[in-house]
């Protein structure tokens, strides 16, 4: 992983799999680690993931727009919050990034290959991509269980597909969790790959100088 002043996670997978409670366990063990932490989400409360949201829940756009839609909310989020979090050496931890974009636009037709390279001419790399992973039939009923109904992108074909090219991501970035398993558990994992790969120290973990 390139040596970079702060720490860039970003927790991918299908819906329902948990990665918004995983980012505030996460978020906890790395501010007891010493770090501050900054936890933000994709798409953004902003103009364009507002507008993508909203039609998610009635009629997805052509998968081109949602791209233009993604690129331009994306823009914003790394130039306002996760590059200058990252200039002042925090960990920010994302729940989506660039490679939920290469999974749900990549199955409703677009290259996932080319998504990711796209989005990495305007987005920084992450240091770690942990995957949560969980057969669509399970997370949508997790997603039924907390009472809310599905959008657009919660189809079961369109999960399985989304899933599929998640798996589908190789390199040394990335860690696939068992979504299942305890969130506790997640944690650890996930903070021992970050201390092998050197943004934590054996004696304490913290930020680099």
């Amino acid at each position: 992983m390139a040596e970079r002043k702060g720490l860039l996670i970003a927790l991918e997978g299908i819906d329902g799999t948990g990665k918004s409670t995983l980012q505030t366990a996460l978020a906890e063990a790395l501010r007891t680690a010493g770090w501050t932490v900054c936890c933000s989400r994709e798409p953004t409360a902003g103009v364009h993931g507002q507008r993508l949201r909203e039609a998610a829940r009635v009629q997805r756009l052509a998968p081109e727009e949602e791209v233009e839609l993604l690129l331009a909310d994306r823009r914003e989020h790394v130039e306002q919050l996760i590059a200058p979090a990252l200039a002042r050496g925090e960990a920010v931890i994302l729940d989506r990034y660039y490679y939920s974009t290469a999974a749900y636009q990549g199955a409703a037709g677009l290259d996932p290959a080319e998504l990711i390279k796209l989005n990495e001419t305007i987005a920084p790399r992450p240091d770690l991509v942990v995957i949560l992973d969980l057969p669509p039939e399970q997370a949508l009923q997790r997603i039924a269980g907390r009472g809310q109904a599905t959008d657009e992108f919660e189809r079961i074909d369109n999960l399985r597909r989304a899933r599929a090219i998640f798996l589908a991501l190789q390199g040394p970035q990335f860690l696939v969790l068992d979504a299942r398993q305890a969130t506790e558990r997640s944690v650890v994992e996930v903070l021992e790959v970050v201390r092998v790969a050197g943004f934590t120290g054996v004696e304490g973990p913290g930020p680099r100088a």
